[in-house]
Protein backbone atom coordinates (compact mmCIF):
# COMPACT_ATOMS: atom_id res chain seq x y z
CA UNK A 1 0.00 0.00 0.00
CA UNK A 2 1.75 3.53 -1.21
CA UNK A 3 2.25 5.67 2.04
CA UNK A 4 -0.65 8.38 2.33
CA UNK A 5 2.11 11.97 1.41
CA UNK A 6 -1.07 14.49 1.71
CA UNK A 7 -0.42 15.59 5.16
CA UNK A 8 3.14 16.77 4.43
CA UNK A 9 2.33 18.48 1.01
CA UNK A 10 -0.40 20.44 2.40
CA UNK A 11 2.19 21.38 5.42
CA UNK A 12 4.61 22.23 2.77
CA UNK A 13 1.55 24.61 0.66
CA UNK A 14 0.45 25.88 3.98
CA UNK A 15 3.95 27.77 4.94
CA UNK A 16 4.18 28.89 1.51
CA UNK A 17 1.18 30.44 1.47
CA UNK A 18 1.63 32.59 4.52
CA UNK A 19 4.66 34.01 2.82
CA UNK A 20 3.08 34.37 -0.58
CA UNK A 21 1.81 37.53 -1.44
CA UNK A 22 -1.72 37.30 -2.73
CA UNK A 23 -3.77 34.57 -3.16
CA UNK A 24 -2.28 30.91 -5.24
CA UNK A 25 -4.15 29.39 -7.82
CA UNK A 26 -4.42 25.53 -7.87
CA UNK A 27 -1.95 25.49 -11.22
CA UNK A 28 0.79 27.54 -9.08
CA UNK A 29 -0.02 24.65 -5.93
CA UNK A 30 0.17 21.54 -8.77
CA UNK A 31 3.74 22.58 -10.00
CA UNK A 32 4.88 23.23 -6.43
CA UNK A 33 3.54 19.47 -6.15
CA UNK A 34 4.33 18.05 -9.54
CA UNK A 35 0.31 17.32 -9.58
CA UNK A 36 -2.65 18.00 -11.30
CA UNK A 37 -4.57 21.18 -10.55
CA UNK A 38 -7.68 19.27 -9.95
CA UNK A 39 -5.89 16.95 -7.68
CA UNK A 40 -4.85 20.74 -5.68
CA UNK A 41 -8.81 21.70 -5.71
CA UNK A 42 -9.77 18.46 -4.59
CA UNK A 43 -7.97 18.57 -1.47
CA UNK A 44 -7.97 21.83 -0.71
CA UNK A 45 -11.80 22.12 -1.24
CA UNK A 46 -11.44 20.21 2.45
CA UNK A 47 -9.48 22.95 3.53
CA UNK A 48 -11.89 25.23 2.48
CA UNK A 49 -14.55 23.25 4.18
CA UNK A 50 -12.75 23.04 7.27
CA UNK A 51 -12.33 26.86 7.90
CA UNK A 52 -8.63 27.03 7.05
CA UNK A 53 -8.82 28.21 3.85
CA UNK A 54 -10.91 30.98 1.52
CA UNK A 55 -10.82 30.59 -2.58
CA UNK A 56 -11.62 33.22 -4.54
CA UNK A 57 -12.37 32.54 -8.29
CA UNK A 58 -11.46 34.80 -11.62
CA UNK A 59 -8.48 36.87 -12.42
CA UNK A 60 -6.63 37.32 -9.09
CA UNK A 61 -8.41 34.74 -7.25
CA UNK A 62 -6.71 31.39 -5.68
CA UNK A 63 -6.57 30.30 -2.17
CA UNK A 64 -5.82 32.15 0.55
CA UNK A 65 -5.20 31.50 4.69
CA UNK A 66 -8.30 32.09 6.53
CA UNK A 67 -6.28 31.91 9.52
CA UNK A 68 -3.26 32.35 10.82
CA UNK A 69 -0.62 29.33 10.74
CA UNK A 70 -0.61 29.93 14.94
CA UNK A 71 -4.15 28.86 14.88
CA UNK A 72 -3.62 25.63 13.09
CA UNK A 73 -2.35 22.52 14.29
CA UNK A 74 -0.99 19.60 12.51
CA UNK A 75 -4.24 17.47 13.84
CA UNK A 76 -6.66 19.94 12.37
CA UNK A 77 -4.91 19.40 8.44
CA UNK A 78 -4.88 15.78 9.30
CA UNK A 79 -8.29 15.70 10.20
CA UNK A 80 -9.47 18.15 7.30
CA UNK A 81 -7.72 15.64 5.29
CA UNK A 82 -10.36 12.88 6.13
CA UNK A 83 -8.50 11.20 9.15
CA UNK A 84 -6.11 9.04 6.86
CA UNK A 85 -4.91 5.73 8.24
CA UNK A 86 -1.35 6.24 9.86
CA UNK A 87 -0.28 3.20 9.59
CA UNK A 88 -0.15 1.36 6.15
CA UNK A 89 0.54 -1.95 8.42
CA UNK A 90 -2.67 -4.12 7.30
CA UNK A 91 -3.67 -7.06 9.65
CA UNK A 92 -4.49 -10.75 7.90
CA UNK A 93 -7.75 -12.29 7.59
CA UNK A 94 -6.93 -14.91 5.57
CA UNK A 95 -8.73 -17.47 7.98
CA UNK A 96 -10.29 -15.56 11.35
CA UNK A 97 -11.21 -18.67 12.39
CA UNK A 98 -7.33 -19.59 13.46
CA UNK A 99 -6.53 -18.76 16.80
CA UNK A 100 -3.16 -17.47 15.95
CA UNK A 101 -4.15 -14.98 13.40
CA UNK A 102 -6.66 -13.45 15.75
CA UNK A 103 -4.17 -13.29 18.64
CA UNK A 104 -1.29 -11.70 16.23
CA UNK A 105 -4.34 -9.42 14.94
CA UNK A 106 -5.25 -8.33 17.94
CA UNK A 107 -1.81 -7.60 19.37
CA UNK A 108 -0.67 -5.66 16.45
CA UNK A 109 -4.36 -3.79 16.63
CA UNK A 110 -3.83 -2.66 20.12
CA UNK A 111 -0.02 -1.78 19.71
CA UNK A 112 -1.35 -0.05 16.55
CA UNK A 113 -4.10 2.11 18.03
CA UNK A 114 -2.24 2.93 20.78
CA UNK A 115 0.66 4.40 18.72
CA UNK A 116 -2.32 6.78 17.07
CA UNK A 117 -3.75 7.82 20.04
CA UNK A 118 0.04 9.13 20.83
CA UNK A 119 0.49 10.24 17.38
CA UNK A 120 -2.07 12.44 17.13
CA UNK A 121 -1.89 13.88 20.60
CA UNK A 122 1.50 15.22 19.50
CA UNK A 123 -0.18 16.34 16.13
CA UNK A 124 -2.24 18.56 18.23
CA UNK A 125 0.57 20.11 19.96
CA UNK A 126 2.07 21.23 17.18
CA UNK A 127 1.31 24.28 15.37
CA UNK A 128 1.89 24.97 11.96
CA UNK A 129 3.08 28.25 12.88
CA UNK A 130 5.70 26.54 14.56
CA UNK A 131 6.95 24.69 11.77
CA UNK A 132 6.76 27.77 9.43
CA UNK A 133 9.12 29.77 12.31
CA UNK A 134 11.69 26.76 11.52
CA UNK A 135 12.01 27.96 7.96
CA UNK A 136 15.47 29.49 7.73
CA UNK A 137 15.60 33.09 7.59
CA UNK A 138 17.11 33.63 4.82
CA UNK A 139 14.41 31.80 2.38
CA UNK A 140 11.98 33.44 -0.09
CA UNK A 141 8.46 32.09 0.02
CA UNK A 142 9.48 29.75 -2.76
CA UNK A 143 12.57 28.21 -0.84
CA UNK A 144 15.23 29.83 -2.61
CA UNK A 145 18.12 31.72 -1.22
CA UNK A 146 17.28 35.66 -0.56
CA UNK A 147 20.16 37.63 -2.92
CA UNK A 148 22.33 39.36 -0.42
Amino acid sequence: MPSDSRLSRMLHVLIHMERHRGPVTSDVIARMLNTNPVVVRRTMSGLKDAGYLHSEKGHGGGWSLARPLDAITLRDIHEALGSPRVFAIGLSDDDPRCLVERAVNAALAEAMDTAEQQLLVRFAEVTIGALAAEVIPGMDAAGAPRPG
